[in-house]
């Protein structure tokens, strides 16, 4: 997730239609084109934000350190932009019920280290991650496995009874099983993410030494990290997946602001650029002619509640009318056509485009701009308390206009105070969420871990789930989503998630602004730029010139 991300913090019978993987120009045809030869070894850099934490795969839950993380490590599956999964790390994953699942490994893989990539170094990674004792903030994506309450109890203060999940049983050095609590028809899908990849036995004799310099099975190898300056990755020529380097590494280079990434672009100090600022997307296009990537991912920008604020649950918890209200006193049409320039989609749900269940118009009427309808539902939920409300974000990452936006359209349309709040950086933001500092909303945005809906509405909705910073919790609700994880196949559990969607409007647990598009560019520098259904450019194919 970068500033457009939370969490990361974007089949069958049911057929969508997904975000290309591939776009953006760039010639790589070898190196005949008048930007000079391919050098093979050559290094190019990417702006990247200062990552939130040590570079843990279960602890990792932000786009700075996820973009680093995914070069340096990799999982056992990928998925296609169809949805389907392909093998990386694992030669096969196999299930006759979705509840046992059998994962048999590609000989001769090895970390970075030399020592050989093993059964065990997926089982003991995994039941480290979900150990409590080890705070891991992505532990919960371990909750299906059975034996995870052992390693991870419920009550608040309580010990691990033990430090292994019954459910993972090492058969050889490349076969493992993997046994959940109960069937998750997608359970597959989520494999590709990455605090499901594995550790070398090196990482155990010093954890806090290997969140600064990680040791990974990845097509890239950890270098150096110079904090809030820049992380270096070099080539790993001992890579054996199919996504092997084209170039001699990446240089993430750390910016405070967007802006000066992009001048940093335009003058040839920097070679891809993630995300063009507000201020220069009228522009970019123009700057940058072929250069410039437009483009969309799966992806979608919110305004979260925190539901734990006292104007929320004092004298009583908030109606979801007001939240209704809110949501259509927001004119998304005019803002992504002016302030956004054309290059954001409104949202008409929660779940983003591209991924197996999205559908249209899902949280119905909500996501229309109707300042009368607006009032009244506001009325009709007991009113905003003190008629007042705060949009915290983080202002290096382009949001600071469109929040003044947004707020100017809720106070014109029912007369509520709408301020926004503004944190220097997506570290201080992240910060007062877990903290429970936020004032009333923030801006969440949650970039797809997995293609499927159940990521957009499980991973973010359900209570305690690990991308739920607001607090937001319903049993129902989870009663819902958990008997969508019940069901036997992946088409079944897809349609459940729909109907869970539509049913959202009933418990507003934020509310959805627009779908993202990747507004990127990149230097004459390097061809073969291609960004990714997550939104980020797939760094192993990008080609450097002399």
């Amino acid at each position: 997730m970068r500033g457009a991300k939370s969490a990361k913090w974007v089949a069958g019978a049911i057929v969508v239609a997904l975000a290309a993987t591939a776009c953006g120009g760039g010639k790589s045809d070898g190196g005949s084109d008048a930007k000079g030869k391919v050098d093979p070894n050559g290094i190019f850099s990417m702006d990247l934000g200062e990552p939130e934490k040590p570079l843990f795969t279960g602890d990792t839950m932000e786009s700075n350190g996820s973009a680093v993380m995914k070069s340096v490590y990799s999982t056992l599956v990928k998925y296609k932009a169809d949805g389907s999964l392909e093998m990386l790390n694992a030669e096969s994953l196999t299930t006759t019920d979705s509840k046992t699942w059998t994962v048999k490994l590609k000989p001769g893989w090895t970390f970075h280290d030399g020592t050989p990539v093993t059964s065990k170094s997926y089982v003991d990674a995994w039941n480290w991650n979900a150990n409590i004792a080890n705070a891991m903030g992505l532990s919960s994506w371990f909750a299906d496995i059975k034996g995870f309450d052992k390693v991870h109890p419920e009550k608040e203060g309580a010990k691990p009874a033990s430090d292994k999940m019954d459910g993972l049983k090492i058969v050889d050095d490349t076969t493992f099983t993997i046994e959940l609590s109960k069937p998750v028809p997608y359970f597959g899908h989520k494999l590709a993410y990455i605090p499901f990849a594995p550790l070398a036995a090196s990482f155990y004799k010093d954890p806090k030494a290997a969140g600064q310099a990680p040791v990974g099975n990845g097509p890239y190898k950890f270098k150096s990290w110079d904090h809030k300056k820049q992380i270096e990755v070099t080539r790993f020529d001992g890579y054996k997946g199919p996504n092997k380097a084209k170039n001699g590494g990446v240089l993430f280079k750390n910016y405070t602001t967007v802006e000066a990434a992009y001048e940093d672009l335009k003058s040839g100090n920097l070679d891809i650029i993630r995300q063009i600022g507000p201020k220069d997307l009228p522009v970019y296009r123009d700057d940058l002619g072929d250069r410039a990537v437009d483009q969309s991912y799966s992806a979608i920008q919110t305004i979260a509640v925190a539901y734990y604020a006292d104007m929320w649950k004092k004298p009583k918890p908030i109606d979801p009318k007001v939240l209704q209200g809110l949501s259509m006193a927001i004119d998304r049409a005019t803002i992504t056509k002016t302030v956004l320039n054309g290059t954001r989609e409104p949202a008409t749900g929660w779940v983003a485009k591209g991924v197996l269940g999205y559908q249209e118009n899902a949280a119905g009427d909500v996501t229309k701009f109707d300042p009368a309808k607006a009032k009244q539902l506001i009325k009709d939920g007991g009113g905003v308390p003190n008629n007042k409300i705060f949009i915290q974000y983080n202002a290096d990452s382009g949001h600071k206009e469109w929040v003044e936006a947004v707020c100017n359209s809720i106070q014109q349309a029912v007369g509520v105070q709408c301020t926004g709040d503004g944190k220097p950086d997506f570290q201080a933001d992240l910060t007062a969420r877990k903290n429970k500092q936020v004032k009333s909303l923030y801006r969440s945005g949650w970039v797809l871990d997995y293609p499927v809906n159940a990521n957009f509405i499980s991973d973010l909705f359900r209570t305690g789930a690990d991308g739920n910073q607001g607090d937001f919790s319903n049993k129902e609700l989870d009663a819902k989503i958990a008997a969508a994880d019940s069901v036997k196949t992946l088409d079944e559990s897809v349609k459940a998630y729909q109907a869970i969607e539509k049913d959202l409007v009933n418990y507003m647990p934020s509310i959805p602004l627009w779908y993202y598009k990747t507004n990127a560019g990149y230097s004459e520098k390097v061809s073969g730029v291609k960004f990714g259904q997550d939104g980020d450019p797939i760094l192993y194919g990008v080609e450097v010139h002399k």
